[in-house]
């Protein structure tokens, strides 16, 4: 790691912005992306080097935890992403911790006790609105903190919840530096351009009620039998997703020929769904498909491991909707049925990340979409920057629409086992992009990076081992973990002395009082002990 680090003008600006304002509460909202990991991480050098305190890290997912980790590693940063509660306190050997949201909710009294004066990064800061209760519970973990740095790329909600330590103007969030993905697109090397084959449908459907509907996405519908008609065109049942399947298969082939490690993402609705349709990927098109959910406990890495192979399809429900970063992926099928403008801009997050290393010029990515009304116009107005309101999106009781479009959570559809797909064939497909048209002749060739200086990394106790290249400081403790466990039961098997006790021995040892607590450097000096007793017996 060299003590320079190359960061994109925005990145200087904001870095620059939130340096100069010493305020305690700073919100940044880029375009996926644009690189605001980096930009958070270098931003926590800078301020812990004029004054040390722990980092915590809380993002929307496990799965980020470990990206966070990775990240921060590459910074000279150590965080812990598998600290739980009962760990007790920081090792010292590590700068901080990544957490989840979910986490804070369910232990603030524990992060309340690492808070006090740290530098808290609050990725995707949003999901801080999602319940009353999360909420409450970041402004009593991190209400101690000495610095908070919020970030998102989609910085409102479908809902009127507050989003905590963001500041509002007459119900509107404010953010203290704003980067969006039209500003990125015209800078050129950040963003890719999307473009969004909308798919035209015909549908048949049985009601809960038992009567017959028969409609395409041009036909004006009410929220109920809008939300069926798209349920149809996504079913297995049906003509229209297997089509549309097929079409986006041909056009990652295409891509793949410029690009042979680019890779697509199919979004869907359930488990059951992701599952068939991987199964559909893998015996009528015969390609690679890996399927991802969330009741897989090995989803994490599969996604990991997928991110750095060549295979071409990931299928998954909501495992991959914010924050993950493949870069690879180019085209990709909106196939679940949710249609809030959140969760669009969320999925289409994950296609946009430019790519430098691969040297194609042409980076455009595809996102196939079914043509309702609501998804259209999302897909229009994705150039269109928009902050959080407080202002409901529509009325409960009318059900009238207030702005473009009715924003309905589909997994309040009633009485679905009595739903029944009868049919649904694609029709026409319209491409809706409105960015590339107005785009520089040069726009592919990137920014001119900025070099900046970086401060030298807090201290901490730096184990004297070898740590495994590309290997984070928890990847490194939790081997040694493993070998120190692995020993521990030799030695109780040789002696016939209880686990407990041999684990109490070897703690004693090297001056232990929790192995959760413990350095590298005492994991190996552990380890050391267990072999030389091993050894005498």
């Amino acid at each position: 790691m060299s003590d320079r680090v190359q960061l994109r003008p925005w990145q200087h600006a904001a870095l620059e912005r939130f340096l100069s304002r010493q305020q305690r509460d700073f919100l940044a909202v880029a375009t996926p992306g644009a690189g605001k990991t980096t930009y958070a991480l270098v931003a926590a050098r800078m301020v812990l080097a004029e004054r040390p305190a722990s980092v915590i890290v809380v993002t929307p997912t496990a799965h980020l935890k470990t990206q966070w980790a990775a990240a921060s590693a590459r910074l000279l940063l150590h965080l812990d992403p598998a600290w739980s509660a009962s760990d007790g306190g920081l090792p010292p050997d590590m700068h901080g911790i990544v957490t989840t949201y979910h986490q804070v909710a369910l232990n603030a009294d524990a992060l309340r006790r690492l808070a006090p004066g740290a530098f808290v990064i609050l990725d995707e800061v949003h999901h801080g609105g999602e319940d009353r209760a999360w909420g409450a519970a970041l402004q009593h973990a991190f209400g101690v903190a000495g610095r908070r740095l919020s970030l998102s790329g989609t910085p409102f909600r479908s809902d009127t919840l507050a989003i905590p330590f963001v500041r509002y103007d007459d119900g509107e969030a404010v953010a203290d530096f704003e980067y969006g993905y039209g500003d990125a697109l015209r800078d050129g090397g950040v963003v890719r351009p999307v473009y969004f084959p909308v798919v035209g449908g015909l549908m048949e459907w049985a009601a809960p009620n038992g009567a017959v509907y028969e409609a395409s996405f041009d036909d004006p519908l009410r929220a109920e039998l809008a939300n069926q008609r798209l349920r149809t065109a996504l079913s297995l049942e049906g003509d229209w997703l297997p089509g549309v399947l097929s079409d986006a298969v041909s056009r990652l082939r295409e891509v793949r020929r410029a690009q042979p490690n680019a890779g697509g993402l199919v979004i869907a609705t359930d488990q059951v769904h992701a599952h068939r349709i991987g199964e559909l990927l893998r015996w009528d098109f015969r390609v690679d498909a890996t399927v991802v959910t969330s009741d897989d406990p090995a989803a994490s890495e599969r996604i990991a491991a997928f991110a750095s192979s060549e295979s071409e399809w990931l299928v998954a429900v909501r495992m991959v909707s914010e924050g993950v970063d493949i870069p690879r992926l180019r085209v990709g099928v909106y196939a679940t049925v949710t249609t809030t403008e959140l969760f669009f801009r969320q999925a289409v997050g994950r296609f946009v990340r430019w790519e430098s290393e691969t040297g194609v010029r042409n980076q455009r990515a595809w996102l196939y979409v079914p043509d309702d009304p609501r998804l259209r116009t999302w897909a229009a107005l994705l150039a269109k920057q928009r902050r959080h309101s407080l202002a409901r999106a529509m009325s409960r009781q009318s059900g009238e629409w207030n702005g473009h479009a009715a924003v309905i959570d589909d997994r309040d559809l009633g009485q679905l086992s009595l739903f029944a797909p009868l049919s649904a064939v694609a029709t026409e497909t319209v491409s809706v992009s409105p960015w590339h048209e107005q785009l520089p002749a040069d726009w592919s060739n990137g920014d001119m990076a900025i070099e900046v200086q970086l401060a030298p990394p807090p201290a901490i106790a730096a184990p004297p081992i070898a740590s495994v290249e590309g290997q984070t400081r928890r990847q490194t403790k939790d081997a040694l973990r493993v070998a120190n466990a692995a020993a521990a039961r030799d030695i109780a098997r040789r002696t016939g002395l209880t686990h407990a006790q041999v684990n109490t021995e070897l703690n004693r040892r090297v001056g232990l009082r929790r192995i959760a607590e413990a350095t590298a450097s005492q994991l190996q000096a552990r380890l050391e002990q267990a072999e030389r007793w091993l050894m005498r017996t």
